[in-house]
């Protein structure tokens, strides 16, 4: 069964190309520079104003200098919205030499499989949390008609 993110991430069609600023500095992070301008209106021109996007790099395959497409995705940490779609240029070393850049279908099937390997996880760990509370409350009521059965004992022989 698809999340809603999976589904959102497969209907995205916007790409952004942009330039590596910044790779290996952080573990499947790369900061991707995308170009951008801006109007100012006094002046009448515009300027030059590049955004910068921390981008999912899932198999540190990107170096500095490389021309990129990136897409959207979903949030894989607090910075990182984007996803690399493929190399465009590569700079320095070449394609074949470097690990592949997963397709978008790949990482939203390996995406789906953790999250089913994660959701089994939790539902056998909400049975045995389950089973430990019905345990304890056997127990709970075992005690108790230990203790009224012992009562009774008690008032049995203190009657006669």
């Amino acid at each position: 069964m698809l999340s809603q993110v999976t589904k959102a991430a497969r209907r995205v069609s916007h790409e952004l190309h942009g330039v590596v600023v910044s790779a290996g500095l952080m573990q499947k992070t790369v900061k991707v520079r995308v170009a951008g301008q801006k109007w100012n209106k006094i002046v009448n021109k515009f300027y030059a104003d590049p955004k910068h996007y921390l981008v999912h790099d899932p198999n540190s395959s990107l170096r500095t200098g490389d021309v990129v497409a990136i897409a959207p995705g979903w949030p894989t940490s607090r910075h990182k919205r984007h996803v690399v779609k493929q190399i465009i240029a590569p700079y320095g070393e070449s394609i074949e030499n470097r690990p592949p850049v997963p397709s978008l279908d790949e990482i939203i099937t390996e995406r789906e499989a953790r999250k089913e390997a994660k959701d089994e996880r939790k539902a056998l760990r909400k049975q045995s949390e389950e089973e430990q509370r019905l345990a304890l409350k056997i127990a709970a009521a075992d005690e108790r008609k230990a203790k009224h059965t012992a009562w009774e004992q008690l008032m049995a022989k203190s009657d006669q």
